[in-house]
This record gives C-alpha cells, structure tokens and sequence, in this order.
C-alpha cells in the first residue's frame, strides 16, 4: 500500500535550507503539515511564513545535549502528533582527520548519530500508532570509507544500517523505514565542510522525489542517481582495500591548508 502524505504531519529537522527545506516546500504541496526544526529562527521563520499556516517551528540545536528530548516536548506541548519523521539535519567536516579540531568532529558524530538515534526512539510509539514511519538521510559516502571525510563517512555508514535494521524489525508492524543516499548535492553542505565539493551536483528537489517515491513504495533504502548507484553497486564487488586506496587519490584535498589544520 502506498504512502499518502495528505493530512499527515511530517517533522524535518534541518529544515531551513538544502534538501530539509525542499522537502519541507514538497510536503506542503502534497497536503502535509510540516514541523520545522532548525538552529536559525530567523531562517525557520521566514520559511514558515511563506508556507502557510501548515507550517509550525521548533527551534533547537540537535549537536546538543538534551536536545532530541527538547523537540519531542516542544512539539507535544504544541498539541503536534508526528506521522512521518525525516531525520535530514547533519554535516561533515574536510581534512586530515588529525589536523580537524577533535571537539567539531564530536559534533559530527552527536548531530549525525546521536540525535537521529534519539529523535528516532522518541516518536517511534507515536509513529507506530499512527502507521507512519522515518526517512533519514544517510549518504553515498554510507557505502565505503572516505578518506579525508572519515569521521562523516562513518556516521553515515552507521545511518544506513540502523535504518536498515528498523525497516527489517517494524515493516511488520506498519512502521516504514527509509535510508535515503544521496551524492554530493547543491546544498550548503560543502561550504561547511570547507571544500567546494564536485561538479554536477543534484538538485535537492531530486532528492526529495526520489526519497519520497521509495519511502511511499515502501523501500529499505535508496540511492539518488544513476552514477551514485553505480558507484555503490561497484564498491560491493571490489576489495575494500581497492576501494580506499582510489578513493584517497579522489578525495585528497587540493588545498594544503585543509591537511595541515590551517582551516
């Protein structure tokens, strides 16, 4: 049975720019209410006016302790019941892993892992009452290690399984499960990682229909893309030794300042 998101209410964290937003945007277009979770009130709020009244805010800081628990709280105490819950806030850092300042990669690891995990055990009861389910955004990068993104590579690799794994232990119980993987995208990601990141990025609408078609159909997981799937369907059939050794040569950074911590 397909998914029908008219009348139901979607949280999207990381919602006021790149792929959060343009599902925020879709969502309201397919007949949705949407909850905004975001650090920038100002961005959420902007956002939400031009939305409409289905559009609510909450605004928190997911890298920060406590701070799942706050957003279940603040939503309850806005009377909210969450159908679908998309997990899409994260980001990565670019450099040797060494020459990254420890505390920022923490941050990596407590925003991409820590707080799905949590946002996830949190309104899955909910959810399940209601038939609902979780996208959450992992990665291409999920598929093999990343030298010089190692830390980010990893938290996604994390993602995909355990989204994964809950598609396997609740599709019985009428709870979807999506792990969706997109490339590199015209998102401000790369700007935060500090690198301009490839040519001929995707759009972030792109993602949204393909991360929303596989989680209507019912989907463990998806890759956005005709090279990226054949990207991850060639690194399962190579030695992953191989696999990051290449993956040095295409990923080393260009600019030596992100090898010796200048940046």
């Amino acid at each position: 049975m397909r998914f029908d998101f008219t009348g139901k209410t979607v949280l999207v964290t990381g919602a006021s720019m790149g792929i959060g937003e343009a599902f925020a945007r879709e969502l309201v277009r397919r007949g949705a209410k949407v909850i905004l979770v975001a650090r920038s009130e100002a961005k959420l709020k902007a956002l939400a006016a031009e939305l409409g009244p289905q559009a609510h805010i909450v605004v928190a800081d997911l890298a920060a302790p406590g701070a799942a628990q706050r957003v279940f709280d603040a939503v309850k105490a806005q009377e909210l019941e969450v159908d679908v819950l998309i997990n899409n806030a994260g980001f990565g850092l670019y450099g040797n892993f060494s020459a990254l300042p420890l505390a920022t990669q923490r941050e990596v690891i407590d925003l991409n892992i820590s707080a799905l995990v949590e946002l996830t055990y949190l309104f899955l009861p909910g959810i399940e009452q209601r038939q609902g389910g979780f996208i959450q955004l992992a990665s291409i990068a999920a598929y093999f290690p990343v030298p010089y993104m190692a830390v980010y590579a990893a938290t996604k690799a994390f993602v995909l399984s355990f989204s994964e794994a809950l598609w396997a232990e609740y599709r019985s119980r009428g709870v979807r499960v999506l792990a969706l993987s997109p490339g590199p995208t015209e998102t401000p990601f790369f700007d935060r990682a500090g690198d301009k990141g490839p040519p001929g990025k995707a759009r972030p609408e792109e993602v949204v229909r393909r991360g929303l078609a596989a989680f209507e159909a019912g989907h463990a997981s998806v890759v956005q893309g005709v090279v990226n799937n054949f990207v991850t369907f060639a690194s399962r059939l190579l030695r992953r030794e191989f696999v990051v050794k290449v993956g040095t040569y295409v990923t080393r950074p260009k600019n030596p300042a992100l090898l010796m911590g200048k940046l």
